[in-house]
């Protein structure tokens, strides 16, 4: 038995390969051209989000190509797949916006069917949209074959005469138009210069930050998450990914042996260095739960109120992701990180070496500020802190990066969906000074954990953003600034403390202290309670429904399944 023969019958395809019974599957791979020493090397699954939904997917079908390539020249056989993506700039401010966070779980879901169903033995995974790239991960720590993530890329950054724009700047001019203070005919030209290439949004929003997690946890080569999607190099990522997966199958290193509890510490840590998006407490403990590992809100925030602030990035500071990559990349941030102690340098990752060995070469730039050194931070602690209180038993948590006022307190103003929050704001019938509260928006309540930032930009447009707070059990966008506390748990579709609010409850959020409460005390919070009637969705069937009925709280995930604690075996030992 020759080595690579040998190699072949410890993986899943041997299910599908060998042996004269598995003739009949044989000839379907003769049927698409294959020869006999492609039918007997491992099989790589290919798996990409490319859809024409949005600028952020539309690369990967390109950088796929090149995967295949690499995964060829190495000695194995790629088997090219999609699945969905959603993609919120556009699902934003409408009812698409709830099959957002379901998007994250069915990208996950089919991965794994997909990579069951015909015995894929490693998977390369292309992602370029919000949610796409924690499903494409949870995917890879719930089969647990050899695995690497490889991110789609930014977007280039808009020029509306002669001022640098991203799509967070249209959505904010929604709100300046809503006041007069743009004309529509400026609109109409921002808008059709804003996003000017393929890729996901530049800034460090949900994409971006969740690429950043994507190298720090251990799953993507380093610099590649930080390339822009139309620079060429993205090609050379892709081709070495291609070569580098079939080493990982030789090497047997799996996804679980690189997504440790100290590998996901350093994904939090990266994620509060770099200001990133409050998204990342949903899809770290998911990520996780994959795993089997216990990793809640809570433990992200404990990560988040121990790292300083050090990347200079959009929404709350000046630059892009491009920006960075061109300085050094997240290996950059990384460094400093590691440098002065808040990076666990022993993690494995896809290169087969460790962070700390990654890092070895990785030289300070001291010739630019997009990234501060951790000992000289924009601050000491991170830019998103964890909340907790009366208001919030399970938690909450909110961005604070580029805000110079974290302690508010008003009335409350309660809304029971984004859409009423959302006139109020067009109307501007709110009052200085208030509390906005979105509710029933949840992960069960909406069904699907919107996100608010058509109303949070539009407040921030009409000059408003920091003269309310806004609360949900919803979720933020990544591009959301001003005082906006999301994920406020339990959610009001179980009866959570948000639920029981009445307009004029004094509510103070201390981003400090790490405190939301509101001055209710608990005998009243029980008669509101005992008078609370639970509300139906209004989605009675169909992806929504059925979501609904499986989808856990916002502390542990939001996630749809008992998870990697308690599997009897993993996909890649069948």
């Amino acid at each position: 038995m020759d080595a690579k023969t040998d190699l072949k019958s410890r993986l899943p395809s041997r299910h599908v390969t060998e042996g004269p019974e598995r003739a009949p599957h044989r000839s379907y791979y003769y049927a698409m051209g294959l020869t006999k020493q492609q039918i007997h090397q491992p099989f790589v699954g290919v798996a990409s989000c490319w859809n024409e939904a949005a600028p952020c997917n539309i690369a990967l079908m390109r950088q796929a190509q090149a995967v295949k390539k690499g995964v060829a020249a190495a000695g194995g056989t790629p088997r090219e797949f999609c699945t969905i993506s959603v993609t919120d700039g556009i699902a934003m401010g409408h009812a698409g916006m709830y099959s957002s966070l379901p998007s994250r779980e069915v990208i996950a879901d089919s991965v794994e069917l997909t990579m069951r169903g015909h015995g894929y033995d490693a998977l390369v995974g292309l992602a370029g949209c919000d949610k796409s790239l924690p499903g494409m991960m949870m995917a890879m720590v719930r089969l647990n074959v050899p695995s690497i993530f490889i991110y789609g890329g930014s977007i280039l950054p808009g020029n509306f005469r002669g001022q640098t724009i991203t799509v967070q700047d249209m959505f904010e001019a929604v709100g300046r138009h809503s006041v007069g203070t743009l004309s529509s005919e400026d609109l109409d030209e921002m808008e059709q210069v804003a996003c000017p290439s393929a890729g996901a949004c530049g800034a460090q929003f949900t994409a971006n930050t969740m690429a950043t997690v994507s190298e720090a946890i251990g799953l993507a080569l380093p610099y590649s998450a930080g390339a822009p999607a139309p620079y060429e190099i993205r090609d050379r990522f892709c081709m070495t990914a291609g070569e580098m997966i079939i080493d990982l199958i030789k090497l047997g290193i799996r996804p679980r042996d690189i997504v440790t509890r100290k590998a996901l510490e350093n994904a939090a840590a990266v994620v509060a260095a770099s200001g990133g998006s409050t998204n990342a407490a949903l899809h770290l403990p998911a990520i996780a739960h994959e795993c089997g590992i216990e990793f809640d809100l809570f433990d992200v925030a404990e990560v988040f109120k121990r790292t300083p602030y050090v990347a200079d990035l959009k929404p709350g500071g000046r630059y892009v992701a491009k920006d960075m990559f061109e300085v050094g990349g997240i290996p950059l941030l990384m460094k400093t990180l590691l440098d002065h102690g808040f990076l666990h340098g022993d993690c494995m990752t896809v290169t087969g070496r460790t962070i700390a060995e990654n890092m070895s070469k990785v030289k300070w730039n001291d010739q630019q500020d997009v990234v501060r050194a951790a000992n000289k931070p924009l601050s000491p602690n991170g830019g998103v802190v964890g909340l907790r209180g009366n208001l919030a038993p399970d938690g909450a948590i909110v961005k604070i990066a580029g805000m110079s006022q974290i302690v508010f307190s008003g009335p409350a103003r309660c809304f029971d969906g984004e859409e009423a929050c959302f006139e109020a704001v067009r109307k501007k019938t709110y009052k200085e000074g208030e509390v906005l509260v979105i509710r029933y928006e949840g992960p069960k309540g909406g069904p699907g954990m919107r996100e608010m930032l058509s109303t949070t930009a539009a407040l921030y447009g009409q000059g408003m953003g920091d003269k309310v707070a806004l609360i949900t059990d919803g979720r933020f966008s990544g591009a959301t600034r001003g005082f906006c506390v999301g994920h406020v748990g339990p959610e009001a579709a179980v009866g959570g403390p948000i639920g029981l609010l009445r307009d004029g409850d004094i509510i103070t959020i201390d981003a400090i202290k790490g405190t939301i409460d509101v001055q209710v005390d608990d005998a009243e919070f029980a008669k509101r309670k005992a008078a609370w009637k639970p509300r139906e969705t209004q989605y009675g069937s169909g992806a929504l429904w059925k979501y609904a009925q499986q989808v856990g709280p916002a502390v542990n995930g939001a996630v749809t399944h008992p998870g990697g604690a308690a599997e009897k075996t993993t996909y890649a030992d069948i």
